[in-house]
């Protein structure tokens, strides 16, 4: 990336100054031949598997100890992005996922609501609005099947078979529900008989979440016609949950702490090859957001605690709880090897797109020693003996801190929420045999959740709508990221951020973030990227005019996509 700030904005204002089909072409060329057209019958299969609050590091190719062997052998068959950017949340991120738009255009500036903000205008909508259109409208008026499964979260009166999807299996509106439930996840349109309904007991929704969308790729096989399947797991968002025996392989594990286990994150990041030169920094533990003490276990606004000042009735428990985080990360691995297995016995594993995301950095919520249903309000429940193997069974709740959200995210700081590296970076992977070229390779140009919607359009052949079912629609944000798959360069452009008062922008080098529930003042930061890619020297009172300027951009993009600027 250059490193001269441009003096204006106007050209990422609007839809990609490159046209689609050039960004095609290129793609054509660079994989020397192996790319198919994007018409008629050569389109790519396509399928997104989304994971809900999975860190950066968390996943084995990007150096994580979670067993991910099939999400592994697709970023050694593909491409491995080192800066991808979300949108902070879940809900936020799936909007900007689903409709190429930020996550205020679409009517989710800030979180999905039953009732819209009554002050705040349309960006809070609370739903998605009218102005927008989803994967599902856009790829299946292009002639593909469309499926979703699993966690929609964009609102139950925008559902996914109101925007696209001919099929869903899943939940609609909530961000997170007992994964052992069987009841509770519905099978849509309406009148649609269950073709999987495992009885309560032997029910485990991630499971069952891979088991459908393996239903829909055969449904979509034995149709005239390409097929688009989303697996939108709510795997591993709190409440952690997984089969006990799954769990009790990691405990061991986790019970050396997260502090030799950060280290050894770091070490395999750099073996892998996702860190390399002396750009990146091995940050410090990071900050316990400021909160109620009672919330934040008593370290509002400190570092999180060495993991040896911690008494061993609560590591125990704290092993646990990550134990039942990374059997939930690798049960999502075992529902991709089935699927792959699939896809290969069915000759279409070469002619499917896959590319495999987070919706948003780990998750701190709401101390180092996380937080139980019934604890809410209080001290996080210690639990010993016995009560420790039953933890992540049915009728449990528990979230797993931001002790390990902080591994999660090695070595960025801060978590989900925050606009810092830390809440905004997902591993993002890509691969497509007989589209990419390059094979276990880094990307270092930066891609964003925007860009998914024109990747996908350029891939398929399909143009972005200017009105769809009678309404017009707001111009894309993103760029197709079909010639940086195969080793071309992105143009320059700015990405802007912003999640309930935490804001950035990203120009060139240049990152200028705003953080909220700091221990000191608040106001923007600086950071130069190609310099410093953990975000550890804030160089803002040594140039205050580049603050100023990627300030004023960022306020131009809130005023026009309707931001509330909050102060908190």
């Amino acid at each position: 990336m250059k490193s001269v700030l441009p003096m204006n904005d106007h050209m990422h204002a609007g839809p990609s100054p490159i046209p689609p089909v050039i960004h095609l072409l290129l793609s054509f060329c660079l994989a020397a031949g192996t790319v198919l057209a994007a018409t008629g019958a050569d389109r790519p299969n396509i399928l997104i598997v989304l994971l809900d609050d999975l860190g950066y590091s968390d996943l084995g190719c990007y150096g994580g100890e979670i067993d991910t062997p099939n999400i592994d052998a697709l970023a050694e068959g593909g491409v491995r992005f080192e800066s991808f950017y979300n949108s902070a949340r879940c809900c936020p991120s799936r909007a900007s996922l689903m409709t190429g738009l930020y996550p205020p255009q679409t009517g989710v500036a800030s979180f999905t609501t039953r009732e819209p903000h009554p002050t705040r205008g349309p960006a809070y909508l609370g739903r998605l609005n009218e102005r927008c259109v989803t994967l599902g409208e856009v790829l299946g008026r292009s002639g593909y099947s469309c499926y979703y499964v699993g966690k929609w979260h964009l609102h139950d009166r925008t559902g996914p078979t109101t925007r696209g999807f001919e099929e869903f299996y899943g939940y609609a509106l909530d961000h997170s529900h007992d994964q052992w439930d069987a009841a509770y996840y519905e099978r849509m349109p309406a009148g649609r008989t269950k073709e999987i309904d495992p009885p309560q007991g032997e029910y485990y929704a991630t499971d069952v979440f891979s088991q459908y969308a393996l239903e829909f790729i055969r449904q979509g096989q034995r149709r005239d016609r390409p097929w688009f399947v989303f697996l939108g797991h709510s795997s591993p968002h709190f409440p952690v949950q997984a089969p006990a025996e799954s769990a009790d392989k990691y405990f061991d594990t986790y019970m050396r702490g997260w502090d030799v286990l950060r280290e050894e994150r770091y070490a395999r990041m750099k073996r892998i090859g996702l860190i390399a030169g002396d750009r990146w920094t091995y940050t410090r533990r990071s900050m316990v957001p400021v909160d109620r003490d009672d919330i934040a276990n008593g370290f509002s606004g400190k570092p999180n605690p060495a993991w040896d000042s911690i008494e061993r009735p609560r590591q125990m428990d704290l092993a646990r709880r990550m134990a039942l985080f990374a059997a939930m990360v690798e049960h999502v691995d075992r529902g991709i090897g089935r699927i792959v297995e699939h896809l290969k016995a069915t000759d279409q594993f070469d002619s499917t797109l896959i590319m495999l995301l987070s919706d948003n950095g780990a998750c701190y919520e709401w101390g180092p020693y996380g937080f139980d249903e019934r604890s809410r309000q209080g001290v996080t429940i210690l639990h010993e003996g016995e009560e420790l193997s039953k933890m992540g069974g049915p009728g449990t709740y528990h979230s797993y801190g931001s002790g390990w959200a902080n591994l999660g995210n090695t070595p960025f700081r801060l978590y989900k929420h925050f606009t810092h590296e830390g809440g905004s970076n997902t591993p993002f992977i890509a691969h497509w045999p007989q589209g990419i070229g390059r094979k276990g390779e880094w990307v270092r140009e930066r891609g964003h959740i925007i860009d998914v919607m024109p990747t996908l359009r350029a891939a398929v052949g399909a143009d972005y709508p200017a009105g769809f079912a009678g309404r017009s629609v707001q111009p894309e944000e993103g760029l197709s990221l079909l010639p940086v798959f195969n080793g071309e360069s992105l143009p320059e452009r700015t990405l802007y951020f912003e999640h309930q008062a935490a804001r950035a922008v990203i120009r060139g080098d240049w990152k200028a973030v705003w953080g909220k529930r700091m221990p000191h003042e608040i106001r923007w930061e600086l950071y130069n990227l190609r310099s410093d890619r953990s975000e550890t020297t804030d160089l803002a009172s040594r140039n205050p005019e580049i603050v100023r300027r990627l300030a004023s951009a960022w306020e131009d993009y809130a005023q026009r996509t309707g931001i509330h600027i909050e102060t908190r």
